[in-house]
């Protein structure tokens, strides 16, 4: 994975977050001078390009980055406007002299590992190994530079990384580009590794809690490439998930206030503790592809029961609460019974509680019933982490009292494809 512009930040910081920056007109550069320095442009109507790389690599970029700005206007609900911007893909850091000769390269810049930029221009060095990644960085740096003009900020480390990163991520088809963009394999993003760098820390046991993500700092996004993937896989969570969508895509407007996280913290504040809660089962479980509709998690409280209770549960969900208060040290019958369908390839594949063999995700059978017993308040791990394998039949007894929850054993990213319902009975012993 390629390293990921560090110091792009640097410039952001020297900017006021109370007044919006006004972008200066392009530079007017003679033909004669470009080519005397070893540099071509590459006009667009958002952006002006310069460039001494390999002209096959920069030549789309400008019509990739026209066909951006339409969507960020859309995301922001702001009006159009007049949004241009300078950009320098540099073909190395031996370029440096070429655009300093045209006055492209602006006394102050400190040196940079991938881009770095300001409201009115950014630079950016070439990613000749990968496509996708030239253009992601390119879209990068712009998302940054349109946040600047537009909002005259970018709001802390985290939101500033994560907003670049979500609005850069996308998918190319043709002529048709797409974003925000949530891929659904690593083949679709080369080079990004975005879900690995989260993916890689939950299963060492080093994720970041949803108010560790929120407390990242620009030194840390300068000195290491992780905090980068945390701040996307948090937009990418908010702006995805149902229930906390509309919350976070009000945030924009407070990108004025001094304390911008705090703003955020009321947003939520009624729903803290399930953000908190769900973001940490988002991340362990995160995977290409991640359906968050489907696999938002059905809070709800329970009730203390005897005897015998029945429930429902949709194959193509997330957990689901049973509805049942569930006591420590009693011990629980547990038996499920239907069928429903699991996956559909050529044909549906139909499966029962016990799962089927021919599949197995995270060491179980696909479309086995998993149980976990939720409790409150959540001190480190969420209950919903700690999963008892039920399929046709098993006992429980918890080791702590909460409420009971019910999925299927499936991918995040494959749920779609899954119908139906089984019936889940539990008997206290």
């Amino acid at each position: 994975m390629s390293n990921i512009r560090q110091t792009c930040l640097l410039a952001i910081l020297l900017l006021s977050s109370s007044t919006i920056a006004r972008a200066a007109p392009p530079p007017v550069i003679p033909a004669a001078r470009l080519a005397q320095a070893g540099l071509k442009v590459y006009q667009g109507k958002h952006i002006t390009l310069y460039s001494d790389a390999d002209e096959k690599h920069v030549k789309e970029l400008p019509r990739v980055f026209d066909q951006a700005v339409e969507p960020w206007e859309k995301y922001f609900q702001l009006k159009p406007t007049d949004f241009h911007v300078v950009g320098n893909v540099l073909a190395g850091k031996a370029s440096q002299p070429k655009f300093a000769a045209v006055e492209l390269w602006r006394q102050g810049i400190p040196e940079f590992l991938n881009g770095y930029a300001h409201p009115d221009m950014f630079w950016m060095f070439d990613q000749p190994s990968s496509e996708y990644y030239r253009r992601h960085l390119l879209l990068h740096e712009g998302v940054h530079s349109f946040m600047l003009t537009r909002f005259g900020s970018c709001g802390p480390a985290w939101y500033r990384e994560g907003m670049a990163e979500l609005l850069a991520t996308h998918q190319l088809e043709g002529d048709k580009l797409t974003l925000p963009y949530f891929p659904r394999n690593k083949e679709d993003v080369p080079m990004w590794g975005r879900v690995k760098i989260v993916t890689d820390a939950c299963e060492a046991n080093r994720g970041v809690t949803f108010d560790g993500v929120l407390k990242f700092g620009d030194r840390e996004h300068l000195m290491s490439n992780t905090p980068y993937g945390w701040s996307w896989a948090m937009t990418a969570f908010l702006d995805g998930h149902p229930r906390w969508q509309k919350r976070f895509r009000e945030l924009p407007a407070k990108l004025s206030d001094e304390d911008f996280n705090a703003r955020m913290r009321e947003a939520y504040a009624a729903d803290w503790n399930e953000l908190a809660e769900e973001w940490q089962v988002f991340a362990t479980g995160l995977s290409y592809g991640h359906d968050l509709p489907r696999s938002a998690i059905e809070f709800r409280p329970g009730k203390p029961f005897t005897g015998k209770s029945q429930v429902t549960i949709a194959a193509d969900r997330g957990w689901q609460s049973s509805g049942l208060a569930v006591e420590a040290g009693q011990t629980y019958r547990i038996t499920a019974a239907g069928r429903y369908q699991i996956a559909k390839t050529a044909k549906p594949w139909d499966c029962e509680p016990g799962g089927v063999s021919l599949r197995y995700i995270s060491g179980r059978p696909l479309g086995m019933l998993l149980a976990a017993v939720r409790t409150e308040p959540v001190t480190g791990n969420s209950g919903l982490l700690a999963i008892e394998p039920i399929g046709l039949s098993a006992t429980l007894t918890p080791e702590k009292t909460g409420v009971l929850y019910f999925r299927v054993n499936d991918s995040p990213a494959e749920l779609a494809d899954n119908a139906g319902t089984l019936k889940v009975t539990v008997e206290r012993e």
